[in-house]
């Protein structure tokens, strides 16, 4: 008989499909092996070998297995190294940590390893967690994301004559070009968004800023309000859809004003 090799990892659960009367079908996003889908046998019964370990966005430590290439994994057991229950009684922050996870789950490839990936969601995880939620860390976190990804928006030059931004007096954010354009390229942009200069350059100091200092930015709330509408635009022109977590995010806001 041959034995099935087992592969350990540190995984996020990205999301999970209950299949049958007791499995679950998870998809993980794990720091040696980047997003696998996998099969937990009986774990809507069993208390002691998934016990919180597949609820969404948990952080645990996985082992599995596979009989062959293009098989699911078999969850063979796992354990929770943080369940992250101070976003867990906040509903804010709960819908905050579903959109990441989802941003994550579209922005991400199966089978393609990421540590800087993993390590962010780590990172982001533990600051909602122990800090107040803001807009502002959800921002920096997506710049962090669609960078990673390969889909840095352009905020330092016109992405179609290079003017450098403190030479752009009007600078707006045009979703299709991926990037911001100055006023005279803008006239053939008319679906480009108005963006001050003082928004881009926070947002371009927010991304690459250690995420135990998020915190210190107050963006104003021009600014607060001109970053998220420019990547309300570009994420999903990126993916070319609405997420939904985003739709659900909104009404709550507006069910709490």
């Amino acid at each position: 008989m041959i034995k099935r090799p087992i592969y350990e990892a540190s995984a996020f659960v990205l999301s999970f499909l209950d299949y049958g009367e007791s499995d679950r079908i998870v998809t993980f996003f794990t720091d040696k092996y980047g997003k696998i889908k996998g099969i937990a046998k009986g774990a809507r019964r069993s208390k002691k070998r998934f016990a919180n370990a597949i609820e969404l966005f948990s952080h645990s430590r996985i082992l599995f297995s596979r009989n062959r290439k293009d098989s699911l994994f078999l969850i063979e057991n796992s354990d929770v190294i943080d369940h992250y229950p101070k976003i867990r009684e906040d509903l804010e922050k709960t819908m905050a940590a579903s959109y990441i996870i989802e941003l994550a789950a579209h922005f991400t490839a199966e089978g393609k390893k990421s540590k800087k990936t993993f390590s962010l969601l780590k990172d982001f995880f533990e600051f909602l967690d122990r800090k107040k939620f803001t807009e502002e860390s959800l921002r920096f976190f997506e710049l962090r994301l669609i960078k990673l990804s390969g889909y840095e928006p352009v905020l330092e030059v016109c992405v179609a004559c290079n003017t450098p931004l403190d030479e752009i007096k009007a600078p707006r954010f045009s979703a299709t070009d991926g990037g911001i354009v100055c006023v005279e390229c803008s006239r053939q942009r008319p679906g480009s968004l108005p963006v001050s200069v003082g928004t881009l350059k926070m947002l371009l100091m927010g991304k690459e800023m250690e995420m135990e200092k998020i915190h210190r930015l107050n963006l104003s709330k021009q600014s607060s309000r001109e970053s998220k509408a420019i990547l309300e635009s570009f994420i999903p022109f990126i993916l070319g859809k609405e997420l939904k977590s985003v739709r659900v995010l909104k009404e709550i806001k507006r069910l709490m004003v």
